[in-house]
């Protein structure tokens, strides 16, 4: 497509104010921020040296100039983690490349507890930081007291110290790496605005400025809370918003002295930094002032008026840790305005609607410490043309349509901001922006007592409260108060039958005479199959990554259904949309048409029989086959599948009909012993079964062979398969060095979630991808890659001994490569 009131050329005019820029460069970054700059710099180190970076103002004159210039490298997942420790690093040899002062001190950073629940969660995201390489170390509060003599201690229960974290000022460290990208190159002008990202064919080719048109391969937005903006103009979603952010300045005070570390108090809501013999206080509130949708482009080294009303009671706890707070005189109160997501990460990646279009932004008031890993991996991304490690957690295709909106994004990104230092609950449920996408089941689903979550605006069943229980969360590290109730959801489907409402599991039709040629190039199993068969397979890159993992039926000649995961419903239709371009095939979004019932037991085909004249029988009705049939009277697709390892069938049934089929499945199913289950359960009983995660146990870093996938790939089928010669490579070598494995925790009462480390005879050897409860057994299961360069065998994982750390202690573990739970869907 073309932007509109776009002319098909723009010649190159003078500027009359002498900022004259090249006619056509490589790459064109948007955005004279530490992030921009960032990646220019990096850019350059990968010899990508024709790069222009434009600034509509002055460089760092929008959020960075007021950042805290906090360089910290604990974060809320292992990727994070590793690009904020990337940072660091750089900042600290940044000034003796560059000869430009950057004011980075290694001066450590201190967290503090105050109660049980959150001194867990510090240790278990200490944990976590092990396998990043971070080092970290428990402290004695006195310790902490002595590195911060102001500091309150006798209400705490723990504090850590990390050693590597670091203080920057983010303009200097700006200028630096702008100094180190035009050392090597890189041309730089400020005070030239981009109007508008030109694009053709659905492909940026270059930038309209105030001072003229600039032709390039690839254009880069990274212009913060702009960013928005000029995206949509170009036809990409960014959902992003600004939020007052506040921080103050005391007077000069005693006991402030220089390389004293961050200190942080996520209770209070408040991190304090030494800032040149006086105390900076800064704050996250748990709910946030947005701020403009529409942000004015002159609005350079802008500043908010104060607003004590607003941060006063924030204030208040602040000076409960650190007292002298509350005698001492208030020299600067800044309130300036950042870049907020809806779920509190970042963007990085190519957008999904437009190629060659790359975005960096909504930094989350962690720009400063990010800047570096993303200018890292941005820039190595664009020079490879893929990511170059798992960069699903901050890929701007996991953004919907819908998440740009004004109204959502003002409900949504006030309380995003609070999050970050609020409790990272497992399981914990935004309360913001609801009720987006209801299944036509909500109500009937509401009636049987369901506790709803929210996936991709989807208000989905997460669990079924029984009679005399409260419908709500009260969350912990530990068994949560809905586990008897998933326990009873696990029960039924494995004895008996459950009902799942799968409605928001996305649904692509693929239709024409190159469909069945895409769908083989881009997937590893062979989907030119007889009409009715559903074929189990994933979507890889060129490397043999896995990019989706989905289902395809062949519904036709030249018709195919899609089904895969809420969460990456976008990401997924724009990797087929691209797919298809240019070939004799369309793809259509057709998950609001079609509400899917998942009815899974051992009871299901005995419940199905009485509804149905259709033979359910294996010889009938095999596994991995579907059917159109009907059911108590009405009409539906029926998928014999399953993601619980147990028979059942999927529904898919035409949304006005789908309350009818639900009230039958029900009223029929009382005999049978049928229970309606969430999503919770699902979790559960998949891991119980070994199967996979995409964005979890499974990514676009991991091959079907490492992931034990391999049985999904048709090595000989027709045509040449993405990523088929990567594999045969990995599948000729003698060992696997790197394998999915499955685990039981000894200890019933121990629960883990992700990213903890795995060790065998006590050398860390691995990590976590997913873990869950596991009802069957007793007992928390997990999934988690085992790296060895000898291999990692059946004997290798045999003669080991193997333990999960958990907040600080190791664990006992059972490993093996096969599924804990031996799946019972071909019955």
């Amino acid at each position: 497509m073309t932007s509109p009131d776009l002319p098909a050329s723009t010649p190159q005019q003078p500027d009359p104010y002498g900022r004259a820029l090249p006619d056509r460069v490589q790459v064109v970054v948007v955005g004279g921020g530490i992030v921009g700059c960032s990646i220019a710099y990096h850019l350059a180190r990968r010899d990508i040296t024709d790069v222009l970076l434009l600034e509509q103002n002055t460089l760092t004159g929008g959020t960075t100039w007021h950042a805290a210039g906090l360089v910290s490298q604990l974060k809320s997942s292992h990727s994070l983690t590793r690009l904020a420790t990337y940072t660091a690093r750089l900042f600290e040899e940044l000034e003796d490349e560059t000869g430009q002062s950057t004011g980075y001190r290694t001066t450590g950073s201190i967290s503090v507890a105050s109660d049980r629940e959150r001194w867990e969660e510090i240790l278990r995201g200490m944990s976590m930081a092990r396998t990043a390489g971070v080092e970290m170390e428990v402290i004695d509060p006195e310790r902490a007291r002595e590195m911060w003599p102001l500091l309150r201690v006798d209400d705490l229960v723990g504090t850590v110290f990390i050693p590597g974290d670091g203080q920057t000022s983010p303009v200097d460290t700006t200028m630096a790496l702008a100094k180190g990208a035009r050392d090597r190159g890189v041309t730089i002008r400020e005070g030239i605005a981009v109007e508008r990202v030109r694009v053709e064919n659905e492909t940026a080719v270059g930038v309209e400025t105030e001072a003229g048109y600039v032709e390039a391969e690839t254009v880069v937005l990274a212009c913060g809370m702009w960013t928005r903006q000029l995206a949509a103009a170009a036809g990409v979603n960014v959902p992003l918003h600004p939020c007052e952010h506040f921080y103050l300045v005391t007077e000069p005070l005693d006991g402030m002295l220089p390389g004293m570390p961050t200190l942080r108090d996520p209770t209070n809501y408040t991190y304090f930094k030494e800032e040149t013999g006086k105390l900076m206080a800064g704050f996250f509130e748990p709910r946030a002032k947005t701020w403009k949708y529409e942000v004015p482009r002159d609005f350079s080294f802008g500043t908010l008026g104060e607003d004590w009303d607003h941060i006063g009671p924030i204030f208040e706890r602040s000076i409960h840790r650190i007292p002298s707070l509350a005698e001492c005189g208030i020299q600067l109160f800044l309130n300036g305005p950042e870049a907020f997501t809806p779920d509190g990460v970042y963007y990085l990646g190519e957008s999904p609607e437009v190629d060659s279009l790359y975005v960096a932004a909504g930094f989350n008031s962690v720009g400063i410490q990010s800047a570096g890993g993303a200018g890292w991996v941005l820039a190595n991304w664009i020079a490879e043309r893929h990511p170059p490690m798992d960069l699903s957690a901050v890929d701007l295709r996991r953004a919907f349509p819908f998440q740009g909106e004004k109204a959502y994004l003002e409900d949504r990104i006030s309380e995003s901001l609070g999050l970050l230092y609020a409790m990272h609950w497992p399981f914990r449920q935004f309360e913001s922006a609801r009720d987006v996408f209801r299944s036509v089941l909500h109500d009937r689903l509401a009636d049987l007592g369901a506790v709803f979550g929210e996936v991709a605006g989807w208000e989905r069943p997460n669990w079924f409260a029984p009679a005399g229980m409260e419908r709500e969360y009260r969350y912990s590290y530990g068994k949560q108060n809905w586990y008897p109730a998933s326990a009873a959801e696990c029960e039924a489907t494995r004895q008996r039958v459950a009902l799942y409402d799968q409605s928001s599991f996305a649904k692509f039709r693929v239709r024409g005479p190159d469909a069945v040629a895409v769908l083989n190039h881009i997937g590893g199993a062979d989907v030119d199959t007889p009409i009715g068969k559903v074929v189990y397979t994933q979507w890889l890159n060129d490397r043999g990554g896995i990019e989706a993992d989905l289902t395809v039926t062949r519904t036709g000649p030249q018709e195919f259904m899609v089904v895969t995961g809420a969460a990456v419903a976008n990401r997924d239709y724009h990797t087929l949309r691209r797919a298809l371009r240019g070939h004799d095939a369309d793809v259509t979004d057709i998950t609001m048409e079609l509400p899917t019932i998942g009815v899974m037991g051992p009871r299901s085909r005995a419940l199905l029989s009485a509804l149905t004249d259709t033979p359910l029988d294996n010889a009938a009705f095999p596994f991995g086959w579907s059917r159109e049939m009907a059911v108590a009277g009405i009409p539906v697709r029926a998928l014999r599948v399953s993601y619980v390892g147990e028979l059942g069938w999927e529904l898919y049934v035409a949304r006005e009909a789908a309350v009818d089929l639900f009230d039958a499945v029900m009223e029929e199913g009382a005999a049978h012993g049928i229970h309606p289950a969430g999503y919770h359960t699902m979790n559960t009983l998949r891991l119980e079964a070994g199967y996979r995660h995409w964005g979890h146990d499974i990514t676009d870093e991991d091959t079907p062979l490492e992931a034990g996938l391999g049985f999904a790939v048709a090595w000989d089928k027709e045509g040449c398969f993405l990523g088929r010669q990567a594999l045969l490579e990995q599948r000729a070598a003698p060992v696997l060095t790197k394998r999915l494995v499955q685990f039981r925790l000894t200890d019933p009462d121990q629960i883990l979630y992700h990213d903890e480390p795995i060790r065998r005879d006590g050398v860390l050897v691995g990590r976590v991808t997913s873990g869950m409860y596991g009802h069957t057994f007793g007992a928390c299961l997990a999934m988690g890659y085992l790296n060895n360069e000898a291999g990692v065998t059946k004997e290798w994982i045999e003669s080991g001994s193997f333990d999960i750390e958990i907040a600080g202690e190791p664990v006992p573990a059972t490993a093996q490569l096969r599924p804990f739970y031996r799946a019972r869907t071909r019955t």
